[in-house]
């Protein structure tokens, strides 16, 4: 018999099943409002919004909220700033100084438009414009489901679409964080074996400082309380040093000490949503990861079976973690985890799916893109030479989408270079799964980290039903596995080389015209499976909903 499971599992718990399971999706209200730009609205609502046209108008910000965009502007009602104006002892807007005025518009603001289709649980797809993420999730308030926004605020009236953007109704307003990550662990009592272990490795002053740019200077702290180090035998520091730092200075970045603290950070700020869409994540630790699943609506890090034996994961605390910070996001474990060098494990790419593109709401699993080539940064982890990429929407690959790429056609190049998901070291098979169209003679050259893979050139011409071989363990002798279920039509996974993967980390993944001229070649996923384990399966679903099939 066949189990079924799905490859988006752990984010769909995450959005749905961590809440009540009578939820209902939240109403979503499209009002439209012609050429009328969000502060012309707001003006023209003041019974709702006059406190909030103060606060522009004092800002100086009312010909910028007028002007030509593509903003969403999370707006808080009357109700909302007396709340906030109370809460802060002032009497009225004329109490704010104009660099207070400033901030409260800046964190309320994105330079994107988003609907609420598009909230999850965790962080907004764009950023405020103070600089730091908004996150969105579902709370379940008198048996309706609403968007709770920064856990601070209810979504009142969702998508008002103006001219110059999308504005959001909130009940209450919105406040940034003020503490770092190493703050945030330092302030919470529950935390202060970890915090102290911070501090003398030397990561708490890493941690303290402000992020250098928009995609560097962020980290993700996972860190254990003291409850889950009193479980594990620690019942303070003293206990706790002396069990880990070997060299007598933690400060060492070969100090156990240290490498357990860097072992619990992670280069990103990645919310509990962001963590489960991956199966793992690269750590601070040098070449070494955490993995995750979710077990019982429950987040669990390093819960894996190797050889046979289950090795029991410690649980994330949800409703405690998710703290955002000046300069990522505190998580909170419940259990000890210890830094464990890991074995190669099978990933399964689906290179349809990218922050670029999924932002894109109103494309996304619905419709068509370009991407075009600008200067050549128009996607961060896939280059190309020149031309498009073409996002196709609504076909038979797995999550019914796939890449368009256009080798030597119109306007088109010859190469594209991906990003790959994080691979950790060891040798792995690599198949490229793909979707035939058309019966042009286009042959490719697949390259990992500089070095062409042998096996075989690609002809994304050919599907497995043109090449006479059955449909089971043969199919692998000959360099062909059908990657879909059902097996049958144009879904084809060719295995193109065996390849050494020397460091823990994303590599490199290039794809090279040979010789032809056909664009249409349509790259579905990737899958990097170890050498000594089963790769003729799973399979992967058409139906949209990312399911996986196992034998």
């Amino acid at each position: 018999m066949k189990r079924f499971t799905s490859f988006y599992v752990a984010a769909l718990l995450l959005t749905v099943a961590f809440f009540t399971s009578n939820c209902k999706k939240a109403n979503i209200v499209s009002a439209t409002t012609d050429d009328v730009n969000i502060y012309d609205y707001l003006k023209q609502n003041g019974d709702q919004f006059s406190s909030l046209v103060k606060v522009i108008d004092k800002a100086g910000y009312n010909a910028f909220l007028n002007a030509y965009g593509t903003y969403t502007f999370f707006a808080p009602t009357n109700d909302a700033f007396s709340k906030y104006l109370s809460a802060n002892g002032k009497s009225g807007v004329e109490q704010l100084t104009d660099a207070e005025t400033k901030d409260i518009l800046k964190f309320h603001l994105l330079e994107e438009e988003v609907i609420s289709s598009a909230f999850t649980d965790g962080k907004l797809p764009a950023i405020t414009m103070y600089g730091q993420y908004l996150t969105t999730g579902i709370e379940n308030t008198d048996g309706a489901s609403l968007y709770k926004i920064n856990r601070q605020a209810l979504l009142e009236t969702p998508n008002l679409k103006m001219g110059n953007g999308i504005i959001q109704v909130v009940d209450n307003v919105l406040q940034p964080s003020k503490q770092t990550v190493a703050q945030i662990v330092e302030a919470n009592p529950d935390l202060s074996i970890f915090a102290q272990a911070m501090k003398e490795t030397g990561w708490y002053a890493k941690l303290n400082a402000l992020p250098a740019s928009l995609t560097s200077g962020w980290y993700t702290v996972i860190a254990e309380s003291n409850e889950a180090l009193k479980d594990a035998g620690f019942d303070n520091y003293a206990q706790f040093k002396a069990r880990y730092n070997d060299t007598g200075d933690p400060t060492k970045l070969t100090d156990s000490l240290n490498l357990f603290v860097a072992y619990h950070i992670l280069p990103d700020i990645k919310y509990l949503a962001d963590v489960v869409m991956a199966g793992s994540h690269q750590t601070m630790a040098p070449l070494e990861v955490i993995t995750n699943k979710v077990v019982n609506k429950e987040v669990l890090i390093n819960d894996d079976n190797f050889n046979g034996v289950h090795e029991p994961g410690a649980r994330v605390e949800r409703l405690a973690s998710d703290l955002s910070a000046t300069n990522g996001v505190v998580h909170i474990a419940a259990a000890h985890f210890p830094m464990k060098q890991r074995s190669p494990f099978p990933v399964y790419w689906d290179v349809a799916m990218f922050p670029e593109l999924m932002r894109l709401s109103n494309f996304y699993k619905k419709a068509e893109y370009y991407f075009q080539y600008g200067d050549g940064n128009a996607i961060q982890d896939i280059k190309w030479e020149k031309g498009p990429l073409r996002y196709q929407a609504n076909k038979a690959g797995f999550n019914k989408d796939y890449l368009q790429l256009f080798f030597n056609a119109s306007n088109g190049g010859s190469w594209y270079e991906f990003k790959t998901p994080l691979l950790v070291k060891g040798r792995y098979k690599v198949w490229i799964c793909y979707r035939q169209e058309g019966s042009c003679t286009n042959l490719v050259q697949v390259s990992m980290n500089g070095t062409p893979l042998t096996s075989a050139l690609i002809q994304f011409s050919v599907k497995n039903a043109t090449v006479d071989i059955p449909r089971d363990a043969a199919q692998e002798a000959l360099g062909w596995k059908s990657y879909q279920i059902p097996a049958a039509g144009s879904g084809a996974g060719r295995m193109v080389g065996i390849v050494d993967i020397a460091t823990t980390g994303r590599q490199t993944l290039r794809l090279d015209l040979v010789s032809g001229t056909c664009s249409t070649n349509n790259l579905d996923m990737v899958h990097f499976i170890p050498v000594s384990m089963e790769q003729l399966w799973p399979r992967f679903g058409t139906t949209g909903d990312g399911q996986i099939i196992y034998q």
